[in-house]
């Protein structure tokens, strides 16, 4: 039996976007609050599918003490965390906890100008930095605007990306855009740290949620990729920048 793993993948990035107009159809655009809290409410519904039943995903901070002080994060987004592992407060989708049972954090923004970005990247920055090893970090921006056009990259956008170094390790740009961080090891050049542009068409929502899976399980899935991965040699060929940090 034949399975179009590419098609399904596509099918996730076309959900999302017929889905993310319908509350703004509905009520203008009068109340954008609530419609960007729905935008993250939907995210939330299409990752959850694909998690195991004991990862939750919520919204609210994360405390961290070190060295006798307190640090605590901006409000965040999408917390993806074990709820085998106990939590500070707890309330519906808010909740409070520390570092240690975090899988995974995520903005999410229905649009972003290039005016913005610097700010995004910086608050999805500093929210990274509370944990002392590597977890998914990712911005999801529903549409693409004009930080990318043409396959020409946003100024702002690339200043915001050597700035946050990595902490901020996956970037979903519209339905199309995609970008990873990548720190490899060569016997020439050493480390070389860098972000990778890819233009995917009808499939960066979907990259940026088989990255999440990915990062956020114990094992690397490598018996699944040509699921999570469905691109016919991979999405290397559809590169547009690398951003050295």
């Amino acid at each position: 039996m034949d399975i179009n793993a590419e098609k399904f993948h596509k099918s996730i990035n076309n959900e999302l976007k017929v889905i993310q107009n319908r509350v703004r159809n509905l009520i203008g655009s009068a109340h954008w609050g609530e419609e960007g809290r729905y935008k993250e409410a939907i995210l939330r519904n299409v990752i959850k599918r694909f998690l195991p039943e004991h990862i939750s995903l919520g919204t609210g901070f994360i405390i961290k003490k070190e060295s006798g002080d307190i640090e605590i994060s901006n409000q965040i987004d999408i917390i993806i965390y074990d709820d085998t592992y106990p939590v500070l407060f707890k309330e519906g989708d808010f909740l409070i906890t520390t570092p240690a049972n975090i899988k995974g954090i995520i903005e999410v923004k229905t649009n972003l100008n290039s005016s913005e970005v610097t700010d995004v990247i910086s608050k999805a920055t500093k929210n990274g930095n509370l944990f002392d090893t590597e977890i998914f970090n990712g911005v999801f921006v529903y549409n693409k605007g004009r930080m990318v056009n043409y396959d020409i990259i946003s100024d702002n956008l690339k200043y915001a990306l050597k700035k946050s170094k990595g902490v901020v390790n996956h970037f979903c740009l519209g339905k199309d855009i995609f970008i990873k961080f990548w720190h490899t090891t060569t016997q020439v050049s050493g480390i070389n740290k860098y972000y990778r542009i890819y233009k995917i068409e009808d499939l960066s929502f979907s990259y940026f949620i088989s990255n999440l899976l990915e990062q956020t399980h114990e094992s690397k899935l490598k018996e699944r990729w040509w699921f999570l991965y469905p691109i016919e040699k991979g999405k290397e060929k559809y590169k547009i920048e690398d951003i050295p940090v």
